[in-house]
């Protein structure tokens, strides 16, 4: 092993998904044990001035950020090159790039199901992709990738997020065993429903949390010796429950 995962401990952060909510509650709740320097990047300038600002306002040392396109597949290794050199390495790389997609309509708008499936999968794989690729030549840090809930059983309403969801995990794991004899840790998140900008408007289920509380779950994760990280904690026992269910009573209960 070429070095140590540092935990929450590490004091420069990548941000891949720079304007996400979830990505910003962690580097804040972060920012209340030491000062972090951070790199966001994202496709909205204004939006990621805008996060800025707040990280500086929270303490954070020192925030640079720049563009980033998730279906730019060929500019990501340039990117994440460029935030690297920018923050001098990288202790913690939060991909947080997602796109949800209208619900139920799969079959009456391909192309946007495409969309979900090109941004949330192969953008954001390529993304994690070039990410590992780093942190294995540095020897060292913690790769965190959000993925969902949806990834265990995705619901007829929104098929291609959980597909997209899905693969997304599936690589985050591999990518975690793949990984390890270089010191590096990757963390998989599965949140269930977060009030957040991208579920405004969406009706409510149960056990739905907030940014906040999952960042609470993904720093304590971070602290302990977790792989993949449930938030709420609950969620990973009603997902097991929900995974055993026959298909006929899951459609009969919304699934």
């Amino acid at each position: 092993m070429r070095g140590a995962s540092s935990g929450s401990s590490g004091r420069r952060v990548l941000v891949l998904g720079g304007a996400s909510e979830i990505a910003l509650a962690i580097v804040a709740e972060l920012q209340r044990q030491a000062p972090r320097e951070v790199a966001l990047l994202g496709r909205d300038p204004e939006a990621l001035a805008r996060v800025a600002a707040q990280l500086r306002e929270q303490g954070c040392e020192r925030v640079v950020t720049a563009e980033l396109d998730a279906l730019d597949t060929d500019g990501h290794e340039r990117a994440i090159a460029a935030a690297w050199e920018e923050l001098g390495g990288v202790d913690l790389v939060i991909v947080a790039v997602g796109l949800l997609g209208e619900r139920g309509t799969l079959l009456e708008d391909i192309p946007a199901a495409l969309d979900v499936l090109r941004v949330n999968l192969l953008g954001t794989g390529s993304l994690t992709l070039r990410a590992a690729q780093r942190l294995r030549e540095q020897g060292s840090g913690t790769l965190v990738v959000l993925s969902s809930v949806a990834a265990q059983r995705p619901r007829p309403t929104n098929v291609a997020y959980g597909a997209s969801k899905a693969g997304l995990d599936a690589l985050a794991q591999g990518l975690g065993v793949v990984l390890a004899p270089d010191g590096v840790r990757v963390v998989v998140v599965r949140p269930g429903f977060v009030h957040t900008r991208m579920t405004h408007g969406l009706p409510v289920p149960p056990l739905a949390s907030t940014p906040q509380a999952v960042a609470r779950r993904v720093v304590d994760g971070l602290d302990g010796r977790a792989a993949i990280v449930w938030a709420p904690r609950i969620m990973r026992l009603a997902m097991g429950v929900i995974r055993l269910l026959p298909r006929s009573l899951f459609r009969r209960i919304g699934g």
